[in-house]
């Protein structure tokens, strides 16, 4: 099936079918309804996926309130899931797509969005090689069958089937003898890590290669070697996975995850999975924003997105990339290039929440594909959620970024950052206090200690003492709890109680008062 995909733009691209899903206003269907008439339904991930992910289907969630579906969004924060069993569960994911050999292009990458869509109802997009997405032209699809280094005697002393690290990647192919002199030009390593295999790239140049650890080419005899890489570069497709949940409102937040490298654990598989399991997360519950996930390879995947999506761009609002988010080392965010949008200002919050030695990076023009999405003509307000940030520990583009180095504790504490955020944009909002003329009696309408409990009475009694004082239409709920050094849940909390009682109205964003 081919699509008009813009109005001054009659590029064509495939569609293999789409599978988008899409809620009624103010209500929650259960698995069956959401994902009736896909190849598989969500219940097959397991129960204890089921366990955590389905919470909401025994409930009536029949024509929420908006009141009540902010209380939904309220009792489903990372806190009530068993983050230990969802980072083994998501650990098992990297195990299963680590061995598939993918690339910019190519079955690898169909291969690993099939997988995928037995968790989530992918939609899947292939376009043309040769198609121009702005400065850049869709290349020509890359895959690969075998590729050797044989000795004399005919034995493999590198082999792809051992590790699929060992082809350059769009490696073009080639088949001849030649001596080590004539080889050593084609031959990559890491004297520093001996053992280790590099991971290398000639996406844009018409070349070949192998990767190798240093010991093995220390090993190599002088001597005639049979190389072959049985690959193929011809006219094919580009192919990316969607996923498109509807909300409340049509303005969108975009989850970003790459998915182009072969056998890298942490970078990309760590994102992928996350992404995954966010996306399972969100589509069972109620929503203002409207969520669209993007599986797609690294920069020419996301420069062909916004290319045939650049009307459409301007739905989104917020953004996150996910890119290492499984290694040991700490929550780190990178901020959007506009620095202080709403979504820089909720990372923030979440990742100090989640973790006191969490890091918040500056905007730089140099990393993953937020560099896409924060280029001047779009200046989409996406962020990066990262662990340790790529190439500052040595692991990075090796064969030591292994399933290994990805640990489902880290796995498990970037999805509930990834999910405290989104829960921090859903209940963002702005209000107005009914009552500005001196405080209200709270007492009068009980809620002095009728929100929380315990230890918590004072900080929530608080909160609604800040929410009442900077409700004057020009505050939101994440500006005072930023002022007041609250967390923003007892915020939100605070604000939900409030508007209960009539003493607060919100106002819509669009007519926020300045």
């Amino acid at each position: 099936m081919f699509q008009r995909v813009s109005h001054t733009d009659f590029r064509l691209y495939r569609t293999i079918p789409k599978c988008s899903i899409r809620f009624r206003s103010s209500t929650l269907l259960n698995t069956r309804e959401v994902f009736a008439g896909t190849t598989q339904r969500l219940a097959s991930i397991g129960p204890q996926i089921t366990a955590q992910f389905l919470i909401a289907t025994n409930r009536t969630l029949i024509s929420l309130t908006e009141s009540k579906m902010q209380k939904v969004m309220l009792d489903l924060l990372p806190a009530e899931l068993d983050l230990d069993a969802l980072g083994h569960e998501m650990h098992a994911l990297v195990a299963e797509l680590y061995p598939i050999c993918r690339s910019i292009t190519g079955n690898g990458v169909r291969e690993t969005l099939g997988r995928l869509r037995s968790f989530i109802p992918l939609a899947l997009h292939e376009v043309p090689s040769g198609t121009r997405v702005f400065d850049w032209t869709v290349p020509l699809e890359w895959n690969i069958r075998d590729a050797y280094i044989k000795n004399s005697k005919g034995e493999r002393v590198v082999d792809f089937q051992k590790s699929n690290l060992h082809v350059v990647s769009h490696s073009m192919p080639v088949h001849k003898k030649m001596r080590l002199e004539e080889l050593r030009p084609h031959l990559y390593t890491l004297p520093d890590h001996p053992d280790w295999i590099p991971y290398r790239t000639s996406y844009y140049k018409r070349d070949w290669g192998f990767c190798l650890g240093h010991k093995q080419l220390l090993d190599l005899k002088e001597d005639e070697y049979e190389v072959c890489i049985e690959s193929s570069l011809e006219k094919g497709h580009l192919t990316y996975g969607e996923l498109y949940l509807q909300g409340e409102s049509s303005d969108e937040v975009l989850i970003s995850a790459h998915i182009c490298h072969p056998s890298l654990a942490n970078d990309n598989l760590s994102g992928v999975a996350v992404a995954c399991f966010l996306a399972k997360h969100i589509s069972q519950l109620p929503r203002r924003y409207s969520y669209r996930f993007l599986f797609a390879p690294g920069t020419i995947g996301a420069i062909t997105w916004l290319s045939i999506n650049e009307s459409n761009a301007r739905q989104i609002k917020h953004g996150l990339v996910l890119a290492g988010v499984g290694d040991a080392g700490p929550l780190t965010y990178k901020k959007s290039r506009r620095e202080n949008a709403e979504i820089d200002r909720a990372a923030a919050i979440a990742i100090c929440e989640a973790a006191p030695n969490s890091k918040s990076l500056e905007f730089s023009p140099y990393g993953y594909d937020e560099r896409q999405y924060c280029s001047p003509g779009f200046n989409l307000a996406v962020g990066r959620l990262s662990r340790t940030p790529h190439g500052t520990f040595p692991e990075y583009h090796t064969s030591a970024d292994n399933v290994s180095f990805v640990h489902p504790r880290s796995l498990g504490e970037s999805l509930s950052v990834c999910i405290a955020v989104a829960s921090i944009l859903e209940r963002n909002r702005t209000y107005v206090n009914t009552n500005p003329m001196c405080e209200p009696q709270l007492g009068e309408r009980n809620l002095y200690h009728s929100v929380g409990g315990g230890a918590d009475n004072k900080a929530n009694e608080l909160a609604m003492l800040w929410v009442l004082n900077l409700s004057d239409g020009k505050h939101s709920l994440l500006e005072i709890a930023e002022r007041s050094q609250l967390k923003f849940d007892v915020v939100a909390r605070a604000a939900s109680g409030l508007k209960e009682h009539g003493l607060l109205e919100e106002i819509p964003a669009q007519s926020q008062l300045i």
